[in-house]
């Protein structure tokens, strides 16, 4: 057995996971699960059907972004993970996904604006939209460029991944992490959630305003406060 066996169940249940929630379709998306003390991660091989994987076929792949283990390629966007995990030391899952409302926001160029209390138990701020990669860093190593594009973005924005969780890459779609692969697949279900119900309240209301304060600070404070009070 793999010394790996561990991570490659991880990546490969939290895979499993997109299809059951709708997040992706063919072979859309992709999950790792990192090892910190070894300084690898496992990620789903490339263009492989979600009915079609196991976990030994899960990739090994390290910070640099080259395969330790495994048959198979891994998955195209493993640069980007690879430069999120080397430069964000705390985060344990990656997920990556074409879902159907982030994706549109993303294509659209703009942050989720922060309308209800369902945004607000996880972010106290705008879902970030990262801008569009410019032409130099596309004809670079352009899934090496989409981690820093990623990493920018938050930076500009003054931001922390600690705290926020999900960004959407302008033209693109939606990326989200956590500190295991599961949570990870979490706040992708959970921004999916959050861009389909934001795009139907801007065609209720195009003049829908922005959560106010004191209910934005209610609502992430009970669960992640000092003195948080959700759940058991």
């Amino acid at each position: 057995m793999s010394k790996y066996q561990h991570i490659k169940e991880e990546a490969y249940q939290a895979n499993m996971e997109l299809p059951k929630l709708n997040l992706v379709i063919f072979t859309f998306g992709n999950v790792s699960a990192v090892d910190r003390a070894e300084g690898v991660f496992a990620i789903k091989p490339s263009g492989v059907p979600y009915e079609d994987l196991t976990p030994d076929n899960m990739v090994i792949v390290d910070f640099a972004g080259e395969t330790v283990e495994g048959k198979l390629r891994p998955s195209s966007d493993t640069k980007t993970h690879a430069v999120l995990y080397s430069k964000w030391d705390t985060i344990g899952g990656i997920v990556h996904t074409h879902s159907t409302y982030a994706t549109a926001w993303a294509q659209s160029q703009r942050d989720i604006p922060i309308f209800g209390t369902t945004h607000a138990d996880y972010n106290t701020v705008d879902i970030p939209c990262a801008p569009p990669m410019s032409d130099l860093m596309i004809q670079g190593n352009y899934e090496f460029q989409t981690g820093h594009q990623i990493i920018n973005c938050l930076q500009e924005k003054g931001l922390n991944y600690k705290e926020v969780e999900m960004v959407l890459v302008g033209n693109h779609a939606p990326f989200t992490w956590g500190k295991t692969a599961a949570k990870a697949v979490h706040n992708s279900a959970v921004l999916e959630a959050i861009a389909h119900m934001a795009l139907l309240t801007e065609q209720i209301n195009p003049s829908a305003p922005r959560l106010k304060a004191a209910l934005i600070n209610k609502h992430y404070e009970r669960k992640h406060g000092a003195g948080s009070y959700y759940g058991q």
